[in-house]
């Protein structure tokens, strides 16, 4: 049990935490707790593993797998601060097939760990915020008790690092995943780069069983038909097969390589860079009136609704405002491509939100970091927030039909059109 005590008392009582140098109390007790309950699991572990070898004897009849003491005690880091741990050890004397010695490894506490995954996991983060690689241990040790083993050595070998996960993800095999709807978005970041933004060119697609994730991210030139016809070409050559419906903003760039690439995709455009591009023709007294008539259009309860909306919308703003209507009467076949799909889809076919919302915090930030950087490292930081962001991405609504829309199913103001026959004995194969 713990116990609060005064910390001038030269004679603590067993088990109390008092409030030392490195923060309040009630760190104290947090991290007196975290290193307590860490303790207790490894020694598990390594009673399981030990229980589950003692049939494993030698010639003798001696155990091969027994207990060997404590490794020398580190410090690691964690959410809860830097925890001080002497890890069991184990004499596994076992030899394998290959004469190899075997070796006990903990799954909890490797060898090779320091801090934990979500301290890891929260450095390329920091990075992207603007904190260089020398201000790591100051901002953190306050927060974390310690500013050790965040060094800009540690820091710049796991940029290292990073940069070579990013370039394994860059050539994975696609041939094994299906992908049925992408969202695709051009994001500009100034990450550690002095003059010149880091283009980035992102892809996200929904899996048949519903499920979100990162297709691709390369470096693009300013969202250029000839940078996405490349990243495109690329994932088809590793075996991607054409999505049924893709999503992005108006810039032709992408428009322009998805046909020529992959022609038999569908295009959505997304409606949140669309009423943007309205409403910048429009002047600010109109806005709050358009934004309730363009509303009308995208939440409209079917096609049938949505195109008599945009009527409305032409006839109150055409007469003054012809551009702005333009902008959405051109392209209304694409705005409305979502209404042939699904209706519990339509909240994620409208937009990009998977791409916007992900990068939210750092795309608009305008502060240069402090030194030279470059486009590698800016790189291999996207790719480690998206990847710490993918984890915490929920499925679509309904994932069950999404194997529907592959295989071909008709939706009609978004329900499903029975079919008969062969068509329906497809449908349900895929499903």
């Amino acid at each position: 049990m713990l116990t609060v005590v005064n910390p001038d008392d030269p004679t603590p009582a067993t088990g109390s935490v008092p409030a030392g140098a490195g923060g309040s109390l009630i760190d104290e007790i947090v991290r007196d707790g975290a290193r307590r309950m860490l303790a207790a699991a490894l020694e598990a572990e390594v009673a399981a593993y030990i229980a589950a070898h003692t049939g494993d004897v030698d010639d003798a009849g001696r155990r091969l797998v027994v207990r060997n003491g404590h490794a020398q005690p580190r410090k690691v880091l964690t959410a809860a601060g830097a925890v001080e741990v002497a890890a069991p050890r184990v004499n596994d004397k076992r030899v394998d097939d290959a004469g190899e010695r075997q070796r006990y490894s903990s799954a909890i506490l490797p060898a090779w760990c320091r801090k934990s995954p979500k301290i890891t996991e929260v450095l390329p983060l920091l990075y992207l915020h603007g904190l260089s690689s020398q201000d790591f241990a100051p901002a953190l040790e306050n927060f974390l008790g310690t500013g050790s083993g965040l060094s800009a050595a540690v820091i710049t070998r796991l940029t290292v690092q990073w940069q070579d996960e990013a370039r394994q993800f860059a050539d994975r095999d696609l041939s094994g995943v299906d992908y049925v709807y992408l969202w695709a978005d051009g994001v500009h970041l100034n990450v550690r780069l002095d003059e010149e933004k880091l283009c980035l060119l992102v892809m996200i697609g929904v899996r048949v069983d519903g499920t979100k994730e990162l297709i691709a991210l390369a470096e693009g030139y300013r969202e250029s038909s000839g940078s996405w016809a490349d990243l495109l070409r690329d994932c088809k050559r590793r075996g991607m097969r054409a999505p049924v419906l893709a999503v992005g903003d108006g810039a032709l760039g992408f428009w322009s390589a998805l046909r020529e690439v992959l022609p038999e995709t569908r295009e959505q455009r997304c409606w949140f860079h669309k009423i943007g591009n309205v409403l910048a023709a429009l002047p600010k007294s109109a806005h709050p009136g358009a934004k309730k008539a363009l509303a009308e259009v995208w939440n409209a309860e079917d096609r049938d609704h949505a195109r008599r909306a945009v009527a409305a919308f032409k006839l109150a703003y055409g007469a003054k405002f012809a551009k702005a209507v333009a902008k959405v009467t051109d392209d209304l076949d694409e705005l409305l491509a979502f209404y042939d799909y699904p209706a519990e889809h339509w909240v994620h076919l409208r937009t990009t939100n998977p791409i916007e919302s992900t990068f939210a915090t750092v795309r608009h930030r305008t502060k240069v970091t402090k030194g030279p950087g470059s486009k590698a490292a800016g790189l291999a930081m996207a790719f480690k927030l998206i990847e710490a962001a993918q984890a915490r991405w929920r499925a679509v609504n309904a994932p069950h039909l999404v194997a529907l829309v592959r295989a071909g199913a008709r939706f009609e103001r978004g329900h499903l059109v029975e079919r008969t026959g062969q068509e329906s004995i497809a449908i349900t194969a895929a499903a």
